[in-house]
């Protein structure tokens, strides 16, 4: 006997062997006039192929879909277990195709326009301590010996992420030198690190005195290392950060890295790229207090994206509250208290 999917069960979404044309036209406006990276086109692919899985499940053509249609599909999604920002995410996306769409001329209304996730608490960016920071970018690493010049790359990418609040594609991304094809570089003399950030927008950052000591450290080593090897050299072609096999170290290789070091300093949590990201918004806030300045740095396009780092900096205040002030917590009321006076005697 077979059992009948019931209206809440969530669409099985097998490979899509013939994507919809709209779909196809559609990524490619995104990926040429939105120039978005290649992980946000995949995403995008991915959710869009979910969107025609249940539209053909449904019976209609994509240009066919209602908001009920969009509000039985969330369900679907929240009753499978997805949370409520992975279907925002989703439903971002499919927000931008169905606006695509109706610019096209396409279909008359966004089945989407109106349409909210479940909503969830945003959870707070992971950042460290100041002293945790300067502890990691401070930290001699213990494999120097399997090959002689890491401790000089990892401690300058380590720098270079905390010290200018980079994202880990600008890391990789950045070039020895200064070219017309480099995606980024750093200036040495101005002290400034120019990157290319999301969306294809430029921006300078300045570079501290401990980042270009490091990084002039590193920039000896590369050269020992492309000098004792012409293979290696052809393939660093221009790439800052290289393995000593010469090819351009890849995101996930800086991670290793970056968690290797992290627990071989004795932090408690191993770190990611993005939590220096992260630490270095906060601690400039913290000092600043300039959020706008904080955006600047960051490359934000809105203001609304760095605000959460003043949630950050709120709970660094409360945890000097709580350790400072006699009145903050119940064992510093209790120390305070004063003992009961016991009343005259008749």
């Amino acid at each position: 006997m077979r059992v009948k999917n019931s209206p809440l069960t969530l669409p099985v979404c097998q490979p899509l062997l013939v994507p919809d044309p709209l779909v196809l036209r559609y990524l490619e406006h995104v990926r040429v006039e939105k120039r978005l990276a290649a992980r946000t086109l995949a995403l995008y692919t991915l959710d869009l192929e979910k969107l025609q899985a249940s539209a053909e499940q449904a019976g209609v053509s994509l240009t066919a879909v209602t908001p009920v249609h969009m509000r039985r599909w969330v369900a679907q999604m929240h009753g499978g277990g997805r949370s409520g920002r992975g279907i925002a995410l989703i439903l971002s996306g499919w927000r931008g195709f169905y606006g695509w769409l109706g610019r096209e001329g396409l279909v008359s209304l966004n089945p989407v326009q109106d349409l909210r996730a479940p909503k969830v608490a945003k959870p707070l960016p992971k950042a460290l301590s100041v002293d945790e920071a300067v502890q990691l970018a401070d930290f001699q690493t213990a494999d120097t010996d399997a090959h002689p010049g890491l401790q000089a790359r990892d401690e300058c990418l380590t720098e270079l992420l905390y010290g200018c609040g980079l994202r880990i594609g600008e890391l990789v991304g950045l070039d020895a030198l200064a070219s017309a094809q480099a995606q980024g570089w750093i200036d040495l003399q101005a002290a400034e690190a120019h990157v290319l950030g999301k969306g294809g927008k430029r921006r300078s950052v300045p570079v501290g005195s401990k980042a270009l000591q490091a990084l002039t450290d590193w920039l000896a080593v590369r050269s020992e290392w492309l000098s004792a090897d012409p293979e290696a050299a052809q393939a660093a072609g221009g790439a800052l950060f290289i393995s000593h096999r010469g090819t351009r170290l890849t995101p996930q290789h800086i991670r290793v890295r970056l968690k290797l070091r992290s627990l071989q300093a004795g932090l408690a949590t191993p770190v990611h790229p993005h939590m220096l990201r992260h630490s270095f918004a906060s601690h400039v806030l913290q000092s600043s207090g300039d959020l706008r300045a904080v955006q600047e740095l960051l490359g934000h396009a809105n203001i609304t994206t760095t605000q959460v780092y003043t949630r950050l900096d709120f709970q660094h205040l409360a945890k000097i509250y709580d350790a400072a002030h006699p009145r903050a917590t119940v064992a510093g009321l209790q120390a305070n208290l004063k003992p009961n006076r016991k009343p005259p005697s008749a």
